[in-house]
């Protein structure tokens, strides 16, 4: 007999998730992904200016930010044929990949780790013991007996005020858990060190972008000028900055953060056969070498894989009506055609069909419509998106920088290569690349500096901006990858405004209900068969749905009729 497990909401996430699962026999027999929050920024968006847009859809996270922006500005230069100059570039990398750095080790610290790492068992740690393995395997150098003691007593004395406070409601001693108590102090003190880290990286937002989070963006450019002189632009002193910041993200990166990984990875290994879901891929590739309408110059290439062969890597475009697709069978929306037909974003229709019942509510009509994200699809097929997607895409496109630290990563681990198609994987993949993307990111920051000395000042291609320039109508498609997976805009303009927008962003893809043909998605696929400790806990649930950092975005409340709020949830 199964049993039905209802976790609501998720949390350590961003948004509204939840998560129902049927249990048989001590392992996940059938599940189901609900996204609880309505997104209207398709709607808010009609009849505006097309290079006001970023601004808009950027909110649309407080955790993405920037992402956002890049993907809306991309969009309309690829409307308008504008060209954007190799600085810009270099400066919308840049902000990528600090993005990237601090996203991801917050992630691992602060939103997936207490999966693995149980904080209370750090009490009965010998920090002496724990600053013995830490040096072993990293010359951070706050790893001291002191230090290990000093994050002990903090925690003693949250424990004896009856409030944990950011540990708080956590699975404690859940028999899940299987790290000795010196490795659970060594994790929660490096959680403490990233807090006080993510706030700086961030700051090359601020230096570029004018602030964090939500930086500023321009169509045709980079929000910036560079004047050696001016204090006020980008001069010497603040590219020095964020060259230093570059450093200390590396240091952060390769010292604490993959030691600390790799640690953590090496008491789970059965977690390599657990929660691979899926086995189709795909990644719309960025940080671009050559100008962005050159994918094949990507850091991150561009392609899908199907069936987890390696060996071929399919052609992605994201203006080809047969490939990307979204359904609205169980999601609540309505198309004006048949509801089991699927439509390519730049004819997509965002009309609300609530057809659930009020919260709050027992179970899921998981027959009927479920969830508030659609369901998109690239050639029909259902895709997993996020860091294992582009570390898989890299790996068989033939990246040499990510075969290289792919293969090192899996030997120390002692793991074949089928090891990623899995929930450790994909938390393994989300490290490697950080670590990637911090060097990449002193690369960028070279070749901007270099373009400079040069005499290179240009930041802005005004040609093609002006609406009088325009053509009466135009379409255009912004892709980027998000940290948590493939992203794009898809814009219509008609008259020199905003006809259609649709944002078919990384969650959407593996956090969405099932299809037509009754297809499941990432989030679903990959609960199958994980094995429950103990149902009541569901800990297992929470370990592998966290390891694709579910992003729920918009920040929209949900509103009845008659404009007052049916529900509002709110998490500690």
């Amino acid at each position: 007999m199964a049993t039905r497990i209802v976790v609501d909401p998720i949390t350590r996430i961003e948004g509204h998730l939840r998560i129902e699962a049927e249990v048989k026999n001590g392992k996940i027999a059938d599940a189901y992904s609900s996204g609880t929050m309505v997104r209207g920024f398709e709607i808010i968006l009609k009849g505006r200016d097309p290079r006001d847009a970023w601004a808009f859809v950027e909110r649309a996270c407080g955790v993405c930010t920037t992402v956002h922006a890049l993907a809306s500005v991309r969009a309309v230069e690829n409307a308008l044929k504008i060209e954007v100059p190799p600085n810009a570039e270099l400066i919308r990398n840049l902000m990528f990949c600090a993005q990237y750095v601090q996203d991801h080790v917050v992630h691992f610290y602060h939103l997936h780790a207490l999966d693995w790492v149980d904080v209370v068992s750090a009490l009965k740690a010998n920090p002496a013991e724990a600053a013995r393995i830490a040096q072993s395997i990293s010359p951070w150098p706050k790893n001291s007996a002191s230090y290990f003691k000093e994050v002990q007593k903090r925690i003693q004395t949250f424990v004896e005020s009856g409030q944990l406070g950011i540990f708080a409601n956590g699975y404690w001693g859940h028999p899940a858990y299987k790290l000795p108590p010196e490795v659970n102090l060594l994790a929660v003190s490096h959680y403490l060190d990233a807090l006080e880290w993510q706030k700086e990286v961030v700051k090359i937002h601020t230096i570029f972008g004018g602030k964090n989070p939500h930086p500023n963006y321009l169509v045709g450019g980079a929000p910036c000028s560079i004047n050696p002189d001016d204090a006020m632009a980008l001069n010497a002193e603040r590219l020095a900055k964020v060259g230093q910041l570059i450093g200390d993200a590396i240091d952060f990166v390769e010292q604490v953060y993959i030691p600390d990984l790799l640690a953590v990875a090496g008491f789970y290994k059965e977690w390599f056969a657990i929660g691979g879901g899926l086995k189709n891929y795909l990644s719309y590739g960025d940080l671009p070498t050559n100008g962005y309408n050159d994918p094949t110059n990507f850091k991150f290439p561009r392609g899908a894989i199907l069936n987890r062969n390696l060996n071929e890597v399919f052609e992605v475009k994201g203006d080809d009506p047969d490939q990307v697709r979204e359904y609205v069978t169980h999601s609540w929306y309505k198309y004006n055609g048949d509801n089991n037909t699927s439509l390519h974003p730049w004819d997509g229709e965002t009309e609300f069909n609530y057809t659930g019942p009020q919260p709050p509510y027992e179970h899921l009509n998981v027959e009927g419509k479920y969830s508030w994200l659609k369901t998109p699809r690239w050639k029909d097929n259902p895709m997993e998106v996020g860091p294992l997607a582009r570390m898989l895409v890299a790996y068989a496109s033939g990246s040499t920088d990510v075969q290289e630290v792919v293969n090192e990563t899996l030997k120390k681990l002692n793991a074949p290569v089928t090891a990623l198609f899995s929930t450790l994987g994909r938390t393994a993949a989300r490290g490697l690349e950080t670590k990637l993307t911090a060097h990449w990111m002193k690369g960028f920051h070279q070749d901007l500096i270099n373009n400079i000395k040069n005499g290179d000042t240009r930041m802005f291609n005004k040609e093609k901006w002006e609406p009088e320039t325009w053509p009466a109508e135009a379409k255009g498609v912004g892709l980027s990858e998000a940290p948590r997976g493939a992203l794009a805009h898809w814009i219509v303009i008609k008259d020199k405004k905003i006809d259609n927008y649709q944002l078919v962003v990384p969650s959407t893809w593996n956090a969405s209900p099932r299809d037509a043909n009754g297809n499941q998605s990432s989030y679903e696929a990959s609960l199958m068969d994980t094995p429950m400790a103990n149902s009541d806990q569901p800990l297992e649930i929470l370990r592998t749905v966290h390891s694709f950092d579910p992003c729920i975005a918009c920040a929209v409340h949900l509103y009845d009729p008659e404009g007052k709020h049916i529900n509002q949830v709110k998490i500690l």
